[in-house]
């Protein structure tokens, strides 16, 4: 049953296409038909011959419905064909945006690399089963259903033979899939883990080579690529038996139709023309229990890809936006307020807890305490990467549970502690920031960021490709395309996570302007241990477990004896020299 609702589920998917789908299907039931009749014709056509009768008649009728065959055999093909593949590409496309919208703790739980395989071997499987199903599976069904009733009205015990071979398919197929189930999941899970493992080495290759983990990284793979073959090995010996089990059953079919049809001749109860049509309807029938059976074996082969390819459709995404949502009403001037916002995170204690939190239009709020106090699980909510368990976030008096996600998030630019880059070129990844900016307005941003003179020193200037997550770039020199982006995008609000924790004290403090300029007029938040501006913030809020421990400026809290002071004491705040 899982298998039919896998099935089904697939066959569902080609709804946006249902009318050329049904011309399609129509299609193939004549072609089924067609089929089914060159058996009786050839039969009939042998009959008329050995009658010493004219045989022109059959002959013709069979020549017009094998026209009709090959043309509509051809038709099927290039139509499904095309069918199949844009349909291929539109679900890799809906798997993918999926994938975009899932939490954070969804790809950290699975993996990269699982994830793009789940949709690289589900749509490959989709493919698959949509052009067997629309090129061939419906064609054979149809001739097999129809075959049988025809055969009985021929002669009943000749297509008791025939219908013994049928059972004989399914019992057989039935056995070998229940067989191999288990171990089938047990082979995606290990190509799962090797697709994951890859994934991880190739893009940790500079740990990799430092720390001379070529061998042991090698050592591991080779074992979990053995895990996989002593998963697959038993697997691949079921499915060899029901072939050997297959071709065996076909042959002594085709011996018992020739021998009772020689019996059956002998006594006058059987034509030849019929004993050949009975052959033909043995051959017909093999072929496509062969077709049925490859593709259910197929699809049973296929179905944890399928399986895992829904369960990302299906996978809950982090934060819903309500049906009646709407934007958020420009121009926003970026009033925040947190009003008692706790959030705890599943099956743990940490969290953040009472949150009560407010930053005017223009303000800068610097968020600090200990790693893992909450600073950056707060600012999430404001973004709605995860939804509170109670009280509620407001920006210029709304509550953004009640507004669109992408008029909320186009309001707040972001400088994350990783850069966060594309392989793409630093005109590309600075545009990010804004899709449609002049190179212009682009190299502006990149002065403001004081990166444009590093960028011009690289071959092709904004046109220089990066590499996988900036590879081909100094930390200071990703952070600074990450701020450049965040300037680009001219949001109300403006979150720096250790925004500057890749440079170093004399880069930071020439960027100080710009960023002072960027913070003008925007409410800003900042979490940072170095940053000059946390000493110039309108309020500094120090978090500890999750709650506020402490409110007040820089100097106030330097003097408090609190968490704060003794983060000061400890040295875990500096300000950067000014001095080059």
């Amino acid at each position: 049953m899982a298998l039919l609702r896998l099935y089904t589920r697939a066959l569902g998917m080609l709804g946006a296409e249902r009318g050329l789908a049904l011309v399609l299907a129509i299609a193939s039931v004549a072609i089924g038909l067609v089929q089914l009749a060159e058996p009786i014709l050839f039969g009939r056509v042998v009959d008329s011959l050995s009658r010493g009768e004219g045989a022109f008649t059959y002959i013709a009728l069979w020549a017009l419905l094998g026209l009709f065959g090959i043309i509509a055999g051809a038709a099927v093909a290039v139509f499904a064909d095309r069918l199949a593949h844009r349909r291929h590409l539109a679900s890799m496309a809906d798997a993918f945006e999926r994938a975009m919208t899932l939490p954070t703790s969804y790809h950290a739980e699975r993996g990269a690399g699982a994830v793009v395989r789940s949709i690289l071997q589900g749509t490959e499987a989709l493919f698959w089963l949509w052009l067997g199903a629309l090129r061939e599976q419906l064609t054979a069904i149809v001739s097999i259903v129809l075959l049988v009733p025809t055969a009985i009205s021929m002669d009943a015990r000749m297509a008791a033979i025939l219908g013994s071979l049928a059972v004989a398919y399914v019992v057989m197929s039935t056995i070998v899939m229940r067989k191999t189930r288990s171990g089938q999941a047990n082979v995606e899970r290990y190509n799962s883990l090797v697709f994951g493992r890859v994934g991880d080495v190739v893009s940790n290759v500079t740990v990799v080579q430092s720390f001379t983990r070529l061998q042991a990284e090698a050592a591991a793979m080779r074992t979990v690529m053995s895990d996989l073959l002593a998963a697959q090995y038993p697997v691949l010996t079921w499915w060899g038996v029901l072939t050997v089990l297959q071709r065996s059953a076909a042959t002594i079919t085709m011996v018992a139709v020739l021998a009772t049809g020689a019996v059956l001749a002998g006594r006058g109860e059987l034509s030849v023309g019929e004993i050949v049509s009975f052959v033909a309807f043995a051959g017909l029938l093999i072929g496509k229990l062969d077709q049925v059976t490859n593709f259910v074996t197929a699809i049973h082969r296929r179905a944890p890809a399928l399986e895992g390819y829904f369960a990302l459709l299906d996978a809950a995404q982090g934060v819903e936006e309500k049906p009646d949502a709407q934007p958020l009403p420009e121009p926003v001037r970026g009033d925040v307020r947190y009003e008692n916002v706790s959030f705890r995170f599943p099956a743990s204690e940490q969290g953040i807890f009472d949150v009560d939190l407010a930053a005017a239009p223009g303000r800068t709020v610097a968020l600090v305490g200990p790693t893992g106090s909450g600073k950056t699980t707060t600012l999430s909510l404001l973004q709605r990467l995860r939804a509170p368990d109670s009280g509620r976030i407001l920006v210029d008096g709304h509550d953004i549970a009640g507004v669109t996600l992408a008029s909320l998030r186009r309001s707040i630019a972001v400088v994350f502690q990783e850069a966060g880059l594309f392989n793409r070129s630093i005109g590309d990844n600075i545009a990010v920031g804004r899709p449609g900016a002049t190179l212009a307005e682009v190299e502006e941003a990149a002065r403001l960021a004081e990166a444009h003179d590093f960028i011009m020193r690289k071959p092709g200037g904004y046109d220089f490709i990066i590499g996988e997550r900036g590879a081909a770039l100094s930390g200071g020199e990703r952070q600074r395309l990450a701020i450049a982006r965040a300037i680009l995008k001219d949001a109300p609000i403006l979150i720096l996570d250790e925004a500057t924790s890749a440079l170093d004290a004399s880069t930071e403090a020439r960027i100080k302007q710009a960023l002072d300029r960027l913070r003008r007029d925007r409410t800003t938040f900042i979490i940072a241990h170095r940053l000059s501006t946390v000493a110039d913030a309108d309020e500094i809020v120090v978090f500890d477990h999750g709650r506020i421990v402490e409110r007040g400026r820089f100097d106030e809290l330097a003097k408090g004896g609190g968490v704060f002071a003794r983060m000061v004491a400890e040295g875990g705040f500096t300000v950067p020299s000014t001095e080059g």
